[in-house]
């Protein structure tokens, strides 16, 4: 996958890639909202080597960048039935809450619609995940369901979901529409 917006660029993750996200997933404070705040311990050795088993078709690791700067990840999963799940992490933190993730999900979301044919698209959040959230709706995600008490970070502390879910007739795409960013 190759998409491109603006300055704007979602790129397939390679294997020259794994020391970045090694990097960034070793980081408590980039990882905390999914859970680990002691981040994750992954080497960049085991990262590379799933990298080489992503396809189109499975599941793909995304970098995203700003002028050609690695600034985070995305990935998307087959779920199977046209079903495609969802994710992002904006890494570089003075990149966040400037409305790029609106317009790197909306690249995503075309992409999956239009060009790999996905009919659904699903996603979970922390509910303490607020600003998440707010854009998930503002995309057209839908709440589905509300997970109290579902699992538990790495601390021991007891956290709760949102799942989310997508269709095509419903989803608003801010990559074709004139945006300001902060």
């Amino acid at each position: 996958m190759l998409l491109n917006f603006r300055n704007l660029t979602i790129r397939n993750a390679t294997v020259d890639d794994a020391n970045l996200l090694s990097t960034w997933w070793k980081d408590g404070t980039i990882m905390a909202h999914a859970g680990f705040p002691n981040g994750i311990n992954q080497t960049a050795e085991s990262i590379a080597d799933s990298i080489k088993n992503d396809s189109d078709d499975t599941r793909r690791r995304l970098i995203i960048e700003i002028d050609k700067i690695p600034v985070g990840e995305m990935n998307y999963t087959n779920k199977g039935k046209n079903i495609a799940e969802i994710g992002i992490k904006i890494c570089d933190l003075s990149n966040q809450d400037k409305g790029f993730g609106k317009i790197f999900l909306s690249m995503l979301i075309s992409s999956l619609f239009n060009d790999l044919k996905y009919k659904k698209i699903i996603l979970d959040t922390n509910l303490n995940n607020k600003r998440a959230q707010h854009v998930y709706e503002e995309l057209g995600f839908r709440q589905i369901r509300v997970n109290i008490d579902s699992w538990e970070n790495q601390l021991g502390e007891l956290q709760s979901s949102v799942d989310y879910e997508l269709y095509q007739e419903n989803f608003v795409d801010f990559s074709n529409k004139t945006v300001t960013v902060e």
